[in-house]
């Protein structure tokens, strides 16, 4: 990857919003901001002409929207990568934006660094979520009461506790440092993972595992062990 650009389309349509991400990035030597946008309509004019490897969407723009673009990416098969930029009160979008394929959420306001490693994880095919949206996810879970299933029984105890690290929004990388497993290990313990209880990536995996209340779930089976 050392090698290798990232090439950046930003699409918002707060100026405010771009010049700040503009001079978070700058700081970086492999990521470059190619194209801006300041509406929906002009991202998707932008994209026709020039390649670019991921592009920060705001969910909400005027003439066409952050979803609407997302969507016409998805539906023309392009392989570009789709980082939604949102606030923590935009519940409706953030679970429509899920539903649709985005590969990262994060929040306006996220500190420079977790920006840039969103970017960096996304564009090595990982799938990010910011570690506030998790909680707002499991806030709605509570709210719907989803009744659990028996899907984590099918996880060994260590699967669990790399999925019980996904659902706290860690990267493979922090879960191999606290796991003590190389990120090599973590990657194939999280394709399993998403093979047994058939999720595509670590969003759905996220909302499974907490739906299923994997936190009290590992304590019980595996806690009360010792």
């Amino acid at each position: 990857m050392k090698n290798e650009v990232i090439r950046i389309l930003i699409a918002d349509d707060h100026d405010i919003i771009r010049q700040g991400l503009k001079r978070i990035i700058s700081f970086e030597e492999d990521i470059f901001i190619v194209l801006e946008a300041q509406n929906g309509q002009e991202a998707l004019d932008l994209l026709k002409q020039k390649d670019v490897d991921i592009v920060l969407l705001d969910c909400n723009m005027p003439i066409v929207n952050g979803i609407q673009v997302l969507k016409s990416i998805r539906q023309q098969g392009d392989k570009i990568r789709v980082i939604m930029l949102t606030v923590e009160n935009d519940r409706n979008t953030i679970h429509t934006a899920i539903d649709i394929g985005a590969d990262g959420y994060i929040l306006k306001d996220s500190a420079g660094t977790e920006i840039v490693n969103a970017i960096r994880l996304v564009y090595k095919g990982e799938k990010y979520i910011d570690k506030s949206l998790v909680a707002l996810l499991f806030s709605d879970i509570k709210i719907n009461e989803k009744k659990p299933s028996s899907l984590l029984d099918e996880l060994s105890k260590r699967e669990i506790e790399v999925l019980l690290k996904i659902s706290k929004g860690l990267s493979n990388k922090e879960i191999g440092e606290q796991l003590y497993l190389s990120e090599k290990t973590v990657k194939n313990y999280t394709t399993n993972i998403f093979r047994k209880i058939n999720v595509g990536d670590r969003v759905h995996a996220t909302i499974l595992a907490l739906e299923n209340n994997i936190e009290e779930y590992y304590i019980k089976k595996y806690e009360a062990e010792n």
